[in-house]
Protein backbone atom coordinates (compact mmCIF):
# COMPACT_ATOMS: atom_id res chain seq x y z
CA UNK A 1 0.00 0.00 0.00
CA UNK A 2 1.40 3.42 -1.09
CA UNK A 3 2.09 5.80 1.83
CA UNK A 4 -0.10 8.98 2.34
CA UNK A 5 1.09 12.21 2.24
CA UNK A 6 0.37 15.00 4.93
CA UNK A 7 -2.77 16.35 4.01
CA UNK A 8 -3.40 18.69 7.33
CA UNK A 9 -0.80 20.49 9.34
CA UNK A 10 -1.08 21.41 13.05
CA UNK A 11 -0.29 24.76 13.59
CA UNK A 12 0.79 26.58 16.89
CA UNK A 13 1.47 30.36 16.83
CA UNK A 14 2.33 30.09 13.13
CA UNK A 15 4.51 27.29 14.14
CA UNK A 16 3.91 23.86 12.72
CA UNK A 17 4.07 21.50 15.49
CA UNK A 18 2.92 18.52 13.35
CA UNK A 19 1.07 17.16 10.49
CA UNK A 20 -1.85 14.67 9.76
CA UNK A 21 -0.94 12.25 6.78
CA UNK A 22 -4.15 10.92 4.90
CA UNK A 23 -5.81 10.57 1.04
CA UNK A 24 -8.29 12.23 -0.40
CA UNK A 25 -10.28 12.70 -3.57
CA UNK A 26 -12.30 14.47 -5.41
CA UNK A 27 -14.70 12.74 -8.12
CA UNK A 28 -16.33 14.08 -11.17
CA UNK A 29 -19.89 14.31 -12.30
CA UNK A 30 -18.77 11.88 -15.23
CA UNK A 31 -17.14 9.05 -12.81
CA UNK A 32 -13.82 10.59 -13.33
CA UNK A 33 -11.29 11.49 -10.66
CA UNK A 34 -10.79 15.06 -10.85
CA UNK A 35 -8.20 15.25 -8.42
CA UNK A 36 -6.74 12.95 -5.83
CA UNK A 37 -3.85 13.10 -3.19
CA UNK A 38 -2.22 10.06 -1.22
CA UNK A 39 -3.51 6.44 -1.99
CA UNK A 40 -7.23 6.05 -3.25
CA UNK A 41 -6.90 2.69 -5.03
CA UNK A 42 -5.89 0.49 -2.31
CA UNK A 43 -8.61 -1.28 -0.24
CA UNK A 44 -9.84 0.61 3.03
CA UNK A 45 -12.62 -0.07 5.91
CA UNK A 46 -14.43 2.55 5.31
CA UNK A 47 -16.56 1.34 8.34
CA UNK A 48 -19.50 3.32 8.98
CA UNK A 49 -19.10 5.20 6.03
CA UNK A 50 -21.05 2.33 4.04
CA UNK A 51 -24.02 2.80 6.27
CA UNK A 52 -25.88 4.56 3.50
CA UNK A 53 -25.24 1.44 0.66
CA UNK A 54 -25.85 -0.62 3.84
CA UNK A 55 -29.44 0.97 3.66
CA UNK A 56 -29.59 1.16 0.17
CA UNK A 57 -29.24 -2.54 0.10
CA UNK A 58 -31.68 -3.38 2.73
CA UNK A 59 -34.34 -1.26 0.84
CA UNK A 60 -33.40 -2.74 -2.23
CA UNK A 61 -34.25 -6.24 -0.20
CA UNK A 62 -37.83 -4.94 1.23
CA UNK A 63 -37.33 -2.90 3.81
CA UNK A 64 -39.61 -0.01 4.14
CA UNK A 65 -39.44 2.97 6.60
CA UNK A 66 -40.74 6.52 6.96
CA UNK A 67 -37.58 9.20 5.60
CA UNK A 68 -36.56 9.57 9.35
CA UNK A 69 -36.37 6.18 10.14
CA UNK A 70 -34.55 5.40 6.90
CA UNK A 71 -32.16 7.89 7.86
CA UNK A 72 -31.50 6.78 11.03
CA UNK A 73 -30.86 2.80 9.34
CA UNK A 74 -27.65 5.46 8.01
CA UNK A 75 -27.00 6.59 11.36
CA UNK A 76 -24.14 6.93 13.54
CA UNK A 77 -26.35 8.28 15.94
CA UNK A 78 -25.72 10.56 18.68
CA UNK A 79 -28.16 8.51 21.27
CA UNK A 80 -29.82 11.63 21.55
CA UNK A 81 -33.62 10.95 23.11
CA UNK A 82 -34.71 11.29 19.61
CA UNK A 83 -32.27 8.72 18.23
CA UNK A 84 -33.07 6.07 20.68
CA UNK A 85 -37.11 6.51 20.17
CA UNK A 86 -36.61 5.95 16.66
CA UNK A 87 -34.89 2.71 16.91
CA UNK A 88 -37.62 1.50 19.20
CA UNK A 89 -40.46 2.66 16.41
CA UNK A 90 -38.37 0.65 13.79
CA UNK A 91 -38.38 -2.40 15.64
CA UNK A 92 -41.60 -2.33 16.08
CA UNK A 93 -42.78 -2.01 12.87
CA UNK A 94 -41.50 -5.72 12.27
CA UNK A 95 -43.04 -6.90 16.40
CA UNK A 96 -39.88 -6.42 17.89
CA UNK A 97 -38.09 -4.38 20.99
CA UNK A 98 -34.63 -3.99 21.90
CA UNK A 99 -33.78 -7.42 22.93
CA UNK A 100 -33.50 -8.34 19.70
CA UNK A 101 -30.41 -6.08 18.76
CA UNK A 102 -27.31 -7.87 18.34
CA UNK A 103 -25.01 -4.78 18.55
CA UNK A 104 -23.04 -3.88 21.69
CA UNK A 105 -24.03 -2.26 24.00
CA UNK A 106 -22.53 1.33 25.15
CA UNK A 107 -22.97 4.78 26.38
CA UNK A 108 -24.42 7.63 23.69
CA UNK A 109 -21.80 8.57 21.01
CA UNK A 110 -22.47 12.25 21.37
CA UNK A 111 -20.29 14.06 23.61
CA UNK A 112 -23.51 15.94 25.15
CA UNK A 113 -25.80 12.69 25.46
CA UNK A 114 -22.90 10.42 26.73
CA UNK A 115 -22.34 13.13 29.38
CA UNK A 116 -26.42 13.49 30.49
CA UNK A 117 -26.32 9.33 30.67
CA UNK A 118 -23.01 9.83 32.90
CA UNK A 119 -24.33 12.40 35.10
CA UNK A 120 -27.62 10.18 35.31
CA UNK A 121 -25.72 7.06 35.81
CA UNK A 122 -27.51 5.04 33.36
CA UNK A 123 -25.42 1.80 32.04
CA UNK A 124 -24.34 1.18 28.83
CA UNK A 125 -27.49 -0.34 26.23
CA UNK A 126 -27.63 -1.85 22.98
CA UNK A 127 -30.56 1.38 22.17
CA UNK A 128 -27.99 3.92 22.90
CA UNK A 129 -25.22 2.53 20.91
CA UNK A 130 -24.64 4.59 18.06
CA UNK A 131 -24.95 2.05 15.27
CA UNK A 132 -28.69 1.01 17.06
CA UNK A 133 -30.55 2.09 13.93
CA UNK A 134 -28.49 0.16 11.26
CA UNK A 135 -28.76 -3.24 13.75
CA UNK A 136 -32.71 -2.35 13.76
CA UNK A 137 -33.08 -1.52 9.77
CA UNK A 138 -31.31 -5.01 9.48
CA UNK A 139 -33.39 -6.93 11.76
CA UNK A 140 -36.44 -5.07 10.48
CA UNK A 141 -34.93 -5.96 6.45
CA UNK A 142 -34.81 -9.74 7.71
CA UNK A 143 -38.61 -9.94 9.04
CA UNK A 144 -39.33 -8.23 5.33
CA UNK A 145 -37.74 -11.18 3.36
CA UNK A 146 -38.86 -14.02 5.59
CA UNK A 147 -35.19 -14.75 7.01
CA UNK A 148 -34.42 -16.04 10.42
CA UNK A 149 -33.14 -13.74 12.78
CA UNK A 150 -31.04 -15.75 14.03
CA UNK A 151 -27.19 -15.08 12.88
CA UNK A 152 -28.52 -11.78 11.24
CA UNK A 153 -24.65 -10.75 11.60
CA UNK A 154 -22.81 -13.52 9.92
CA UNK A 155 -21.39 -13.02 6.44
CA UNK A 156 -22.82 -16.02 5.14
CA UNK A 157 -26.60 -14.92 6.36
CA UNK A 158 -28.32 -14.19 3.25
CA UNK A 159 -29.11 -10.43 4.46
CA UNK A 160 -25.54 -10.00 4.58
CA UNK A 161 -24.54 -11.34 1.24
CA UNK A 162 -27.12 -9.13 -0.45
CA UNK A 163 -25.67 -5.86 1.38
CA UNK A 164 -22.36 -7.16 -0.06
CA UNK A 165 -23.58 -8.02 -3.65
CA UNK A 166 -24.90 -4.47 -3.53
CA UNK A 167 -21.64 -2.61 -2.17
CA UNK A 168 -19.84 -4.29 -4.78
CA UNK A 169 -22.23 -3.20 -7.57
CA UNK A 170 -21.67 0.43 -6.37
CA UNK A 171 -18.18 0.38 -5.46
CA UNK A 172 -16.81 -1.74 -8.62
CA UNK A 173 -14.84 -3.61 -6.10
CA UNK A 174 -14.32 -6.81 -4.58
CA UNK A 175 -15.10 -6.06 -0.91
CA UNK A 176 -12.46 -7.72 1.81
CA UNK A 177 -14.81 -8.79 5.14
CA UNK A 178 -14.49 -8.70 8.65
CA UNK A 179 -15.61 -7.69 11.82
CA UNK A 180 -16.94 -3.98 12.52
CA UNK A 181 -16.88 -2.75 16.09
CA UNK A 182 -20.78 -2.97 16.29
CA UNK A 183 -20.57 -6.90 15.51
CA UNK A 184 -21.59 -6.44 11.87
CA UNK A 185 -19.85 -7.59 8.74
CA UNK A 186 -17.74 -4.43 7.87
CA UNK A 187 -16.29 -4.42 4.07
CA UNK A 188 -13.79 -2.72 2.46
CA UNK A 189 -13.47 -0.39 -0.73
CA UNK A 190 -11.27 2.15 -1.76
CA UNK A 191 -11.93 5.69 -1.70
CA UNK A 192 -12.63 6.16 -5.24
CA UNK A 193 -15.01 3.22 -4.51
CA UNK A 194 -16.65 4.61 -1.82
CA UNK A 195 -17.02 7.97 -3.76
CA UNK A 196 -18.33 6.35 -6.52
CA UNK A 197 -21.17 4.37 -4.36
CA UNK A 198 -22.08 7.87 -3.17
CA UNK A 199 -22.38 9.34 -6.15
CA UNK A 200 -24.73 6.67 -7.16
CA UNK A 201 -26.97 7.23 -4.09
CA UNK A 202 -26.37 11.01 -4.59
CA UNK A 203 -27.69 11.63 -8.01
CA UNK A 204 -30.34 8.73 -8.11
CA UNK A 205 -33.30 10.13 -8.60
CA UNK A 206 -35.99 7.76 -8.29
CA UNK A 207 -35.75 4.19 -7.07
CA UNK A 208 -34.27 2.87 -3.62
CA UNK A 209 -31.52 5.08 -3.82
CA UNK A 210 -33.47 8.46 -4.59
CA UNK A 211 -35.30 7.94 -0.99
CA UNK A 212 -32.20 6.71 1.17
CA UNK A 213 -30.39 10.25 -0.44
CA UNK A 214 -34.02 12.17 0.36
CA UNK A 215 -34.01 10.48 3.95
CA UNK A 216 -30.67 11.89 4.65
CA UNK A 217 -30.98 14.86 3.09
CA UNK A 218 -34.36 15.63 4.82
CA UNK A 219 -33.72 14.68 8.21
CA UNK A 220 -29.81 14.84 8.94
CA UNK A 221 -30.12 15.21 12.55
CA UNK A 222 -31.17 11.32 12.82
CA UNK A 223 -28.01 10.44 10.67
CA UNK A 224 -25.62 12.01 12.93
CA UNK A 225 -26.91 14.55 15.59
CA UNK A 226 -28.26 17.84 16.47
CA UNK A 227 -24.92 19.10 17.49
CA UNK A 228 -22.05 17.28 14.96
CA UNK A 229 -20.24 18.76 12.29
CA UNK A 230 -22.13 16.28 10.05
CA UNK A 231 -25.29 18.15 10.07
CA UNK A 232 -23.83 21.47 9.91
CA UNK A 233 -22.37 20.54 6.42
CA UNK A 234 -25.53 19.12 5.41
CA UNK A 235 -27.42 22.68 6.61
CA UNK A 236 -24.69 24.38 4.93
CA UNK A 237 -24.72 22.42 1.62
CA UNK A 238 -28.19 21.90 0.16
CA UNK A 239 -28.49 18.08 -1.44
CA UNK A 240 -25.48 17.22 0.11
CA UNK A 241 -25.32 13.57 1.70
CA UNK A 242 -22.32 13.15 3.90
CA UNK A 243 -21.51 9.89 6.10
CA UNK A 244 -18.58 9.78 8.41
CA UNK A 245 -16.65 6.35 9.45
CA UNK A 246 -14.08 5.62 12.57
CA UNK A 247 -10.56 5.80 12.15
CA UNK A 248 -11.47 8.99 10.29
CA UNK A 249 -13.08 8.09 6.94
CA UNK A 250 -15.41 10.36 5.86
CA UNK A 251 -17.73 10.51 2.21
CA UNK A 252 -19.78 13.40 0.76
CA UNK A 253 -21.90 13.62 -2.73
CA UNK A 254 -23.96 16.00 -4.13
CA UNK A 255 -27.00 15.73 -6.63
CA UNK A 256 -25.28 16.54 -9.43
CA UNK A 257 -23.17 13.33 -9.26
CA UNK A 258 -20.01 14.91 -7.99
CA UNK A 259 -18.48 12.82 -5.02
CA UNK A 260 -15.70 12.89 -2.05
CA UNK A 261 -13.70 10.56 0.17
CA UNK A 262 -11.02 11.38 2.31
CA UNK A 263 -9.01 8.76 5.40
CA UNK A 264 -6.81 10.34 7.94
CA UNK A 265 -4.00 7.48 8.40
CA UNK A 266 -3.74 8.24 12.07
CA UNK A 267 -7.27 7.37 12.71
CA UNK A 268 -7.63 10.93 14.28
CA UNK A 269 -10.94 12.57 13.21
CA UNK A 270 -9.76 16.33 14.33
CA UNK A 271 -8.61 16.72 10.84
CA UNK A 272 -11.44 14.84 8.79
CA UNK A 273 -13.77 18.18 8.77
CA UNK A 274 -11.57 20.29 8.19
CA UNK A 275 -9.95 18.63 5.09
CA UNK A 276 -13.58 17.74 3.64
CA UNK A 277 -14.24 21.84 3.98
CA UNK A 278 -11.14 22.53 2.22
CA UNK A 279 -11.94 19.66 -0.83
CA UNK A 280 -15.56 21.25 -1.08
CA UNK A 281 -14.04 25.06 -1.24
CA UNK A 282 -11.46 23.89 -3.83
CA UNK A 283 -13.68 22.52 -5.84
CA UNK A 284 -16.36 25.64 -5.86
CA UNK A 285 -19.16 24.22 -3.96
CA UNK A 286 -19.41 27.40 -1.77
CA UNK A 287 -20.20 29.31 -5.03
CA UNK A 288 -23.38 27.29 -5.94
CA UNK A 289 -26.78 28.58 -5.43
CA UNK A 290 -28.41 27.85 -2.36
CA UNK A 291 -24.86 27.03 -0.10
CA UNK A 292 -24.13 29.17 2.77
CA UNK A 293 -20.37 29.53 2.29
CA UNK A 294 -19.43 30.62 5.48
CA UNK A 295 -21.26 28.09 7.57
CA UNK A 296 -19.31 25.36 4.70
CA UNK A 297 -16.11 27.20 5.97
CA UNK A 298 -17.17 26.76 9.56
CA UNK A 299 -17.64 23.53 9.53
CA UNK A 300 -13.61 23.11 8.70
CA UNK A 301 -12.76 25.42 11.46
CA UNK A 302 -10.26 23.11 14.26
CA UNK A 303 -8.95 25.50 16.58
CA UNK A 304 -5.63 25.26 18.72
CA UNK A 305 -5.79 25.80 21.96
CA UNK A 306 -3.50 27.60 24.75
CA UNK A 307 -4.22 28.63 27.91
CA UNK A 308 -7.83 27.91 27.30
CA UNK A 309 -8.08 30.42 24.17
CA UNK A 310 -7.04 29.55 20.65
CA UNK A 311 -3.64 30.23 19.29
CA UNK A 312 -3.53 28.24 16.06
CA UNK A 313 -5.82 25.64 13.72
CA UNK A 314 -5.68 22.91 12.36
CA UNK A 315 -5.05 23.64 8.37
CA UNK A 316 -5.76 21.48 4.82
CA UNK A 317 -3.13 20.93 2.77
CA UNK A 318 -5.09 20.71 -0.49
Amino acid sequence: MPAPVPFAEIVRSDFVEGHHYGSALSLAADGSVEWSLGDVESPILPRSSNKPVQALAMVILGLDLPPDLLALACASHSGEAFHQEGVRRILATVGLDESALGNIEDHPFGVEAREEALRRGEPRTRLAMNCSGKHAAMLATCVAAGWSLEGYLEPTHPLQEGIQEVLEACTGEAAYVTVDGCGAPALSTSLTGLARAFSTIGSAVDGPAARVAEAMRSHPEYVSGTTRDEVALHRAVPGLIGKLGAEAVYAVALPDGRAWALKADDGGDRARPVVMAAALLRDGVGDLDGVDADALRATGEAAILGGGRPVGEIRALL
